[in-house]
C-alpha cells in the first residue's frame, strides 16, 4: 500500500511503492525506479505511442528489428515515420523521401498501411478508457488523460496505473509508449517527449518555473519554425526570457500568441480534459524542409495524407461533407480550397479526386512549402446507405479498399495496388 507521505517512488516492473533514494527495488531488485516528490499527486497525462507506425512494421516483422525502417511512400513522398533507429541517421517525420534516402541507403522503406494502424490506435485508446472516460484523442496514437479520483477504483494512484497501462500496451500490442504526468495538459504533453522511446516523464508543480526557464522557446507547444524564427530575432531563445516579460509587452508585438506565449511560459494552463469535444474537422499536414513545385511530388504527398486523414476518420468514427486543401507558400501565405460532396465520405480515394483538381489549379508552377487535407461538416458515419440499383459509387470503392485490405492483411502491402492505381468510377 502506498503512502504519499512515505513514498516518493515505484518500481515500473512490479510497481512497488518505494522508500527512500533506492537504486534497486526493494521487492523485485529490479533498477527501473521512478521517483519524483510529486509522483502521487499528479493525475493529468500524455501518452505518446513512439514511431508509431514503424513499431507496427517491426511487431509484424521481427526481422526489421535492428534496421533502420521509414515509412513513406514513393520517390517524391515524404516520410511519415523514422524509427529510432533510422533518426540516428538523420531521418525524421515529413522529411522528402529523396533526402531520407540519402541520409540513410540502407533504410528499409515501407509504404504505410493506414488500416492496420487504425486499428493498433483503436486498441490504445480502449486500454485508455478501460482506466477513465477522460480520455481526449489528439490524434491516431496520442491522447490526454485525466485520471483525477481513479486511486479509489484502480487501488493504485494515477502515477502507478500509468506504468501499468504503458506495459499492456508493449505486452498486448508489441509497441512502446512514452507517458508525460503533470498538473495540466500543456505540460503533460511536454514532460512525454523528454524521454522517449518507452519513457515516463514528470513536471511537478512545485519546478516548474525552473523547469521551463532552462527550455528553449521551440518546446512550448505551437511555435513552428516561423513563429521561432521570429522571437530569435528578437533575442528570444528561452522561455525564461519570456517569463521575464510582461504581458503587455508579449501581446503588443505577437497578438493572440503574445498573450498565449506569456501563460504557458510560466506553465499556465486551465483547459480540462475534455472527452466529450465536438469534432468539427480532421486533417492532416505536412511541411518541406525545401519548397516544392512540382505538381506530380505534391499528388503523391496528398495521397498519402489523405490515407492518413482517411484512416483517422474511420477510426472515429466519422465521415464529412467537405474536402479542403491547404497549401502555404515560402512567404507564408495561406491558401485554402474546398469542395462539398453529393454524400458525406471518409474514403481516402474520395479525398484525393475531390482535392486533386483543386491544388492542380493552385499549383501553376508555384512553390509551396506546406500541403495539408481535411474532412469537415462531420457527421456520424453512416453503417448502410439507401439501396442504389447501380450502387452508389463511395459504396464500390469502400468495397474495393475493404476487399484490398482484406488481400494485403493476409498476402502483405505489396500484394495488390491500391489508390491512386485505381481510378474512381
Amino acid at each position: 500500500m502506498f503512502d504519499s507521505a512515505v513514498h516518493k517512488g515505484f518500481c515500473r516492473s512490479c510497481y512497488t511503492p518505494q522508500t527512500g533514494a533506492n537504486a534497486r527495488c526493494q521487492a523485485c531488485g529490479n533498477g527501473r525506479i521512478i521517483s519524483h516528490p510529486e509522483i502521487f499527486d499528479l493525475a493529468i497525462a500524455h501518452l505518446d505511442c513512439d514511431a508509431f507506425y514503424a513499431a507496427i512494421e517491426k511487431r509484424d516483422d521481427p526481422s526489421l528489428t535492428d534496421k533502420p525502417v521509414i515509412i513513406g511512400g514513393g520517390v517524391r513522398g515524404v516520410v511519415s515515420t523514422a524509427c529510432y533507429v533510422a533518426r540516428t541517421y538523420g531521418v525524421h517525420s515529413a522529411m522528402p523521401m529523396f533526402k531520407a534516402r540519402e541520409a540513410c541507403p540502407e533504410a528499409i522503406i515501407i509504404k504505410p498501411n493506414m488500416q492496420k494502424y487504425a486499428d493498433a490506435g483503436r486498441a490504445v485508446r480502449k486500454m485508455m478508457l478501460d482506466l477513465t472516460p477522460m480520455v481526449e484523442p489528439l490524434s491516431i496514437d496520442e491522447a490526454f488523460m485525466d485520471l483525477s479520483g481513479t486511486a479509489r477504483v484502480h487501488g493504485s494512484p494515477p502515477s502507478i496505473t500509468l506504468a501499468k497501462l504503458q506495459m499492456r500496451v508493449k505486452e498486448e500490442l508489441g509497441v512502446t509508449a512514452s507517458i508525460g504526468l503533470s498538473h495540466n495538459k500543456f505540460l503533460a504533453k511536454m514532460a512525454s517527449d523528454l524521454d522517449k522511446p518507452q519513457g515516463f516523464s514528470i513536471i511537478g508543480k512545485a519546478e516548474t518555473l525552473e523547469f521551463l526557464a532552462r527550455q528553449p522557446v521551440t518546446m512550448i507547444w505551437g511555435v513552428g519554425k516561423a513563429m521561432a524564427r521570429k522571437l530569435h530575432e528578437d533575442g528570444l531563445i528561452t522561455i525564461g526570457q519570456l517569463q521575464k516579460m510582461d504581458v503587455a509587452t508579449l501581446g503588443k508585438r505577437y497578438g493572440e500568441m503574445g498573450l498565449r506565449l506569456a501563460r504557458l511560459s510560466q506553465g499556465q494552463d486551465v483547459r480540462r480534459v475534455k472527452p466529450d469535444r465536438e469534432t468539427k474537422s480532421v486533417s492532416s499536414e505536412t511541411t518541406f524542409n525545401s519548397d516544392i513545385k512540382d505538381v506530380k511530388w505534391l499528388e503523391d504527398v496528398l495521397w498519402e495524407l489523405c490515407e492518413k486523414v482517411s484512416a483517422r476518420m474511420k477510426a472515429s468514427g466519422f465521415e464529412g461533407r467537405t474536402i479542403t486543401l491547404k497549401l502555404k507558400t515560402s512567404d507564408f501565405k495561406s491558401i485554402t480550397r474546398s469542395h462539398t460532396l453529393d454524400m458525406p465520405s471518409n474514403l481516402a480515394r474520395t479525398a484525393f479526386a475531390a482535392a486533386k483538381p483543386i491544388l492542380h489549379t493552385a499549383a501553376q508552377g508555384k512553390a509551396y512549402r506546406l500541403i495539408g487535407v481535411g474532412f469537415s461538416g462531420l457527421v456520424t458515419a453512416a453503417e448502410e446507405r439507401p439501396a442504389d440499383l447501380f450502387g452508389a459509387p463511395d459504396e464500390r470503392i469502400a468495397n474495393q479498399e475493404k476487399a484490398i485490405d482484406a488481400i494485403r492483411e493476409k498476402f502483405g502491402r505489396d500484394a495488390v495496388k491500391a489508390g491512386r492505381s485505381l481510378k474512381k468510377n
